[in-house]
């Protein structure tokens, strides 16, 4: 791969993580809304965005082990070290981390959205289908009631 070639797909992946995180903002929207149609979009879309984004990551994680570098920033240095673009080439590398970061960190929220909405889902599941933990009633004195049979929501 070329440094062109590399500068160039850096860009190119830079624009995709920044549509990436578009949709992970997206996504965050609808989960709030618990709009399951948009999700289904947004992930088909996600799904995309993050094979290419692998795909160009594995070249030039290959690149750099072809030239006996690691894959890694500093191996990044010394493969653009003796190009015309070695600086702008960085600069893009740096800016790619940083969105792809933003999008990590996104993705993380929407995961605790997520566990919070099944966790809530669970405890309604819980009380509609009659579980033993169910929260004791209390009678007219205020005192927890003597009541051993709870019966489920749906029966009461």
């Amino acid at each position: 791969m070329q440094d062109t070639e590399l500068l160039q797909q850096l860009i190119e992946d830079i624009g995709t993580a920044r549509k990436l995180l578009e949709l992970t903002n997206a996504e965050y929207q609808a989960l709030a809304e618990r709009d399951l149609s948009g999700l289904e979009h947004l992930l088909t879309q996600k799904q995309a965005l993050l094979a290419l984004l692998g795909q160009h990551g594995t070249l030039r994680s290959q690149t750099l082990t072809k030239a006996q570098l690691s894959a890694d920033r500093s191996g990044l240095m010394e493969f653009v070290a003796d190009s015309k673009a070695a600086q702008e080439i960085m600069a893009q590398a740096e800016q790619l981390d940083a969105v792809l970061e933003a999008c990590r960190s996104s993705n993380e929220r929407n995961g605790k959205l997520i566990r919070a909405n099944q966790s809530a889902v669970g405890s309604m599941l819980q009380l509609l289908q009659g579980s033993n933990q169910t929260p004791d009633l209390y009678d007219r004195r205020g005192a927890a009631a003597k009541s051993a049979h709870h019966r489920p929501l749906s029966q009461a």
